[in-house]
């Protein structure tokens, strides 16, 4: 199943994607796709009010407003420098553990949204990602227990500033929290219909032109890995996002490197997680 939210960024409701590429209107379930739901196995219910009640539910107007088809997490943990040639971009040697930072909750934006140059940023950049979504409280657990705790995935995209980044004190989550930086969706594709996490192809394109072209076999450290990994140090609660870092191609590693303007059109894909495109403008 492919779970949609969308409206006005806020006011947002839940839906779900029909095979016709139409959106179900799942407001009258009573939840949204958020830590309730998640948290009280939700999927079950769904599925059971769904055999009941979708013929009769409205379907979304196409011009609504795409929103992440998650409400705000209780946290997004993401793991950088999680691929082979992305490291090796990078001039660093692969990292021996994850390296784990944070993107604000209030960095979600929906996957058509208008990124917004923040105020003093001069190196935007960008990065395709896999996200995971947490289904299930993870705390300790091991790695062949880890997609256990998955409820599905989603496409996004991790934007980073990369002077907040890199230039004013070393910290990845400044540079990474600003309004709008964590696109994500369009639509959240349960774990029982994405067959391998570790066998997604992402690619992104900037205004055409294609810059980073990569699978999720690139991968460093798989999926179960990092859900083991990161839940050794924190709890990751239901509906929390684990975005799973990003392969070769990235601003930062072009020579001369290449940052996003006004203007700019951003678009990338992945394979069974659908796409996103971002219009890049100066703040009015």
């Amino acid at each position: 199943m492919k779970l949609v939210r969308f409206g006005p960024a806020g006011r947002e409701r839940p839906g779900v994607l029909l095979p016709d590429g139409a959106r179900l209107d799942c407001s009258d379930f009573g939840l949204d796709w958020g830590e309730a739901f998640f948290a009280s196995d939700g999927l079950p219910r769904l599925v059971a009010w769904l055999d009941q009640h979708a013929a009769r539910a409205p379907r979304v107007d196409a011009a609504e407003r795409a929103g992440p088809p998650v409400a705000r997490p209780s946290k997004i943990v993401g793991i950088g420098l999680n691929y082979r040639d992305h490291a090796a971009e990078m001039g660093v040697a692969e990292p021996r553990e994850p390296v784990l930072f944070q993107k604000a909750s209030s960095a979600l934006a929906g996957p058509f949204d208008e990124l917004v140059i923040p105020p003093g940023a001069t190196k935007l950049d960008w990065e395709v990602e896999l996200s995971v979504v947490i289904g299930r409280a993870a705390r300790h657990v091991e790695p062949q227990h880890a997609l256990e705790h998955v409820f599905g995935y989603a496409l996004a995209c991790d934007y980073s500033e990369r002077a907040w980044q890199k230039e004013r004190g070393g910290q990845f989550t400044k540079g990474k929290s600003f309004d709008g930086a964590f696109p994500l969706g369009p639509w959240l594709v349960t774990g029982d219909e994405l067959a391998d996490p570790q066998d997604v192809e992402l690619s992104l394109s900037v205004n055409g032109a294609d810059c980073q072209r990569g699978s999720t076999r690139g991968m460093i450290f798989g999926v179960a890995q990092l859900v083991a990994y990161v839940s050794q140090f924190m709890t990751l609660e239901p509906g929390d996002v684990l975005t799973t870092g990003t392969p070769a191609g990235v601003g930062l590693g072009r020579r001369p490197p290449r940052f996003l303007v006004a203007g700019d059109e951003v678009r990338l894909q992945g394979s069974g997680l659908g796409a996103q495109r971002q219009r890049v403008r100066a703040r009015g």
